[in-house]
């Protein structure tokens, strides 16, 4: 847990005016009548001006960020001391619930032999995708663009400098992005650097994860994130960044395979760099299951990875001020369907257990995510998707 800070004194509150979510500006005053019900704090309006506690909300922080960056400045590849306000998060905590699929390059077909990525890339059956998100009634679609092996379902000029032959002519991000958007449905995207303990071990010497300068790691991985960002723009509404503990031994997990000594990644850098033609654009670094470690304040939402159904949302925000954000498997919490010849687990909840749940959290404008198991040409496990459905059915009642 990151220690609060305060302001000036306990009386001291932050005051920001919601209509201008992006313009950056932070009033500090001192303020008698403290606006603080849960009515106030989790139900406010685009033209509401809300006064919170400098504990409270996203600007927490910035009172945090100041503290985090002189501890990272110390080692190499370290940043300047900055405030970072974070974006605003007024359109995902009105999401009841997405969807989320790890459909990468290891995912197989319901029958027969797999594809080479760029082919099943190519034939990625992407009206019939859409149709059952629709079916579901899901309020967005959460993608994964690399995973274990750092192969992109769309062109990224970056990405093949450093190792060619992992891209694709198709660009499925856009595609989906721009299909979502004609539904008013949104687009975040899964993103994993994939240097994991040599699940992709050409990738990892060619990005630099073994090279004495890890600069050249650093730079490498933010500029093709900052590519993505400037092509797609408003597109991508938010980014959920995996595996931060595979480049930083800071937190409750340790899976670096690399000699680190004297390097500390620089998320606030890579934060900036993920933001790239859309300011507005959320997002998160997932420290593990049901972890709240913060590898920096510069971040919008909690990642959220979650094994079951058992802790749903109590309040909006987490105590770091992040806007609560969950994730789970629906069926198969292996994440990724990699047997051959074999159907998609059935889903692992019953229907009450999974509308009462997301009817919880939504009570606190906190949105669900649930992973659903999707086959190589991009038809998802029909009983997941059939769940989904009596969920949206079920919140409406």
């Amino acid at each position: 847990m990151v220690k609060k800070l305060a302001l000036h004194d306990e009386k001291s509150k932050l005051m920001f005016d919601t209509s201008e979510p992006r313009s950056g500006l932070v009033h500090l005053q001192q303020h008698a009548d403290v606006v603080n019900s849960p009515e106030s704090q989790e139900h406010r309006t685009k033209k509401e001006v809300a006064v919170v506690q400098t504990t409270r909300r996203q600007f927490v922080g910035i009172v945090l960020g100041s503290a985090a960056l002189q501890t990272a400045n110390r080692l190499g590849g370290a940043e300047k001391p900055s405030l970072y306000v974070r974006a605003d998060t007024d359109w995902l905590a009105q999401c009841r619930f997405g969807i989320g699929v790890h459909w990468t390059a290891q995912t197989v077909p319901r029958n027969g032999s797999s594809k080479p990525f760029q082919k099943a890339v190519a034939d990625f059956d992407l009206g019939s995708f859409l149709a059952a998100v629709e079916h579901a009634g899901a309020d967005y679609v959460l993608f994964t663009a690399a995973h274990a092996l750092h192969m992109l379902p769309a062109p990224n000029p970056v990405l093949d400098k450093i190792l060619p032959g992992r891209t694709c002519e198709r660009d499925l991000i856009r595609e989906l992005a721009d299909a979502l958007a004609a539904k008013q449905k949104h687009l975040l995207v899964y993103y994993n650097h994939s240097c994991n303990g040599k699940q992709d071990a050409a990738w990892e010497q060619a990005v630099g994860y073994h090279a004495p300068n890890k600069e050249r790691l650093a730079k490498n991985l933010m500029e093709i994130v900052s590519w993505m960002g400037d092509r797609y723009r408003d597109k991508i509404k938010a980014w959920w960044f995996d595996s931060p503990y595979s480049l930083d031994s800071r937190g409750p997990h340790n899976s670096v395979t690399t000699d680190m000594t004297g390097f500390q990644f620089p998320w606030e850098r890579f934060t900036e760099a993920a933001k790239a033609g859309n300011p507005a654009r959320l997002v998160t670094y997932n420290p593990g299951v049901n972890q709240t470690f913060l590898y920096t304040t510069h971040q919008d939402y909690w990642a959220g990875e979650l094994v079951n159904l058992d802790a749903p949302a109590k309040s909006r925000y987490l105590d770091s001020g992040l806007q609560w954000f969950g994730w789970t498997c629906l069926e198969d919490r292996a994440w990724v369907h990699t047997k051959l010849d074999s159907p998609i687990r059935l889903p692992l909840y019953a229907d009450e257990q999974v509308i009462g749940y997301v009817r919880t959290c939504n009570q606190h404008m906190a949105p669900m995510t649930f992973n659903v198991g999707i086959y190589q040409d991009g038809t998802m496990a029909e009983a997941s998707v059939e769940q989904l459905h009596r969920l949206n059915a079920g919140l409406s009642k």
